[in-house]
């Protein structure tokens, strides 16, 4: 039955993606449309963390091996992650479309780098992260051993990030869902992209006021997100867990059904067995080799160093050249623009600012008590799972109706609709820290009869720091791209806007004011470049000089 229900599933995502390019497309608002589209929207997401999960591994070992490299890399990766969906859109969208003019490939694939966009940048700083914080000793036995670069990545390097991946990725997920509304149901000028899917589904049931229709796709939001935590990212949790650094101590165990089911399966643990032995083989350490003379010395990973050279020449080369098509499609801005944009970006600063400060205060000891506890771990994953992976853009209406019945004007709510999506990163990187501590210092604490703020004070805190550093980042910049829904939105047949930089940028795209747009994220973008070398970068050294338990 699964193996039909799967071949039919392929066979229906392959004809939706080779059928015809549509001039528009007509949303089914019944139930039994529901199914359908809630596959369309998951192979949409799935897609898009699979090209996010070959992103991460790529960009953040290039930004942790290289030094040179990494001066631009990361810099470049706070501006990708600043740069909100609508910013990709619109030359995304019209690029891809003409390029496949008589079939929906283009638009597939726009739908599936959009929703990349909201998912590749927080995995990506949590694997480059881990890259930089690898235990010494760990490095010395990869070097003792003579690992080469696969062979250290394979064995050492994604093992011990493994945990924080994950993590990770489930957010990455959500943030993913949380734009669904924006990249299925994309309307650029007089021009309408929709997709159908789950997203698409809730955008024309917002805009007809189907209340039926809206409370549908919730639970068919809500059942996709459930059974993807059970089947997918449930058992990779339990599976991680072998990868704890930890010399002593011990640990309940976590569980997982479905993990325990594909055990048995005769079939997969053949499969397994043989990407073992692969695995094994490709990572066997070099036997050492007799040197042979040379007529000069040779330095090693020169060919390595010259590819790497080769692509951060390019990469200049590419920035180069956006700078200065950026240049010439700004310069029609008048002054007055530019103080408005100023004006609304450090309103939109404030509200960001204030949501990471709002969602650190609670986020912080539920994951502390969520990742030390298996138990708690394992009743409660999937309610986080499914509260962080919801996306928040669905909840609007009623959030924006009880804010209009409490008298609360959009300026103020706005922060109460960034929290709804960006509150959930610090949430999921504070339970990966937790679950990162080793047993043997919690159980030194409980020996030493530390009171819970002694333990928070001198363990968990420390411990978790690095992590929480990181989720400030992913939520801030969430934040920022989240101001777009929060600070314009469609309520009831009208639009809400507030002043704000997310105000003018989805005003702009709605319009087609490509300057305007332009200019607006630009801001943004160097905005939170300089917020993040400012503040978060020294606070990311804090964490690696004195709060690392691994150093």
């Amino acid at each position: 039955m699964g193996l039909g229900a799967l071949i039919y599933g392929l066979t229906h995502l392959a004809r939706e993606w080779t059928g015809e390019l549509r001039p528009a497309v007509e949303i089914d608002l019944s139930l039994a449309a529901l199914p359908v589209y809630a596959l369309l929207s998951l192979s949409r997401g799935l897609a898009a963390y699979l090209l996010s999960l070959l992103f991460t591994i790529g960009y953040g070992y290039w930004a942790a091996k290289d030094r040179l490299a990494e001066r631009l890399l990361i810099p470049a990766l706070d501006i990708l992650q600043s740069i909100p969906v609508l910013g990709f859109m619109p030359g995304l969208v019209l690029g891809l479309v003409a390029a496949f003019p008589k079939s929906n490939v283009g638009l597939e694939l726009a739908s599936v780098i959009m929703i990349f966009t909201g998912q590749a940048w927080n995995m990506t700083f949590s694997f480059y992260r881990s890259l930089r914080s690898v235990p010494k000793d760990l490095e010395e036995v990869a070097t003792l051993s003579r690992f080469g670069a696969w062979q250290r990545l394979w064995r050492v390097e994604l093992p011990f990030s493994a945990i924080g991946l994950v993590w990770n990725s489930m957010m990455s997920m959500a943030g993913g869902w949380f734009f669904l509304m924006v990249t299925e149901a994309f309307v650029l000028g007089d021009r309408d992209f929709r997709l159908p899917g789950l997203g698409s589904y809730m955008s024309v049931a917002v805009a007809r006021g189907d209340a039926g229709a809206m409370l549908a796709a919730v639970v068919a939001m809500a059942i996709m997100i459930v059974a993807l935590d059970q089947l997918l990212w449930r058992p990779v949790v339990v599976w991680t867990q072998k990868f704890r650094v930890e010399e002593s101590g011990q640990a309940e165990a976590m569980e997982s059904w479905f993990l325990d089911f594909l055990r048995r399966s005769r079939l997969l643990r053949r499969g397994s067995g043989a990407l073992r032995q692969l695995g094994a083989r490709l990572s066997r350490p070099r036997r050492p080799r007799e040197p042979r003379p040379r007529e000069g010395p040779v330095p090693r990973g020169n060919g390595r160093r010259l590819f790497s050279g080769a692509l951060f020449v390019a990469l200049l080369a590419l920035a180069g050249y956006g700078a200065v098509g950026l240049v010439r499609l700004l310069a029609g801005l008048a002054a007055a623009d530019w103080g408005t944009i100023g004006g609304s970006a450090a309103l939109t600063l404030l509200r960001v600012l204030v949501s990471t400060a709002v969602g650190t205060l609670w986020t912080l000891p539920a994951g502390l008590a969520i990742g030390l506890s298996p138990r708690l771990s394992r009743l409660l994953q999937p309610v986080v799972q499914v509260v962080a992976s919801f996306p928040a853009p669905m909840l609007f209406p009623a959030v924006v109706a009880a804010l209009a019945f409490f008298h609360v004007g959009l300026g103020a709510g706005s922060i109460l609709l960034m929290l709804l999506g960006t509150q959930w990163y610090i949430l999921f990187n504070v339970v990966a820290g937790a679950v990162a501590i080793p047993a043997d210092l919690r159980e030194a604490a409980r020996l030493y009869r530390l009171g819970p703020l002694q333990r928070f004070r001198v363990l968990y805190f420390p411990a978790v720091f690095p992590y929480l550093v990181t989720g400030w980042v992913t939520a801030a910049g969430g934040a920022w791209n989240a101001s777009i829904v929060s600070e314009y939105v469609s309520f009831r047949g009208q639009v809400l806007t507030t002043t704000g930089l997310g105000a003018r940028i989805g005003i702009a795209a709605a319009s087609g004011r490509f300057a305007d747009l332009a200019a607006s994220i630009a801001v943004m973008a160097l905005l939170v470049v300089a917020f993040n070398r400012l503040v978060w970068r020294r606070l990311q050294r804090l964490s690696e000089e004195r709060f690392s338990l691994t150093r």
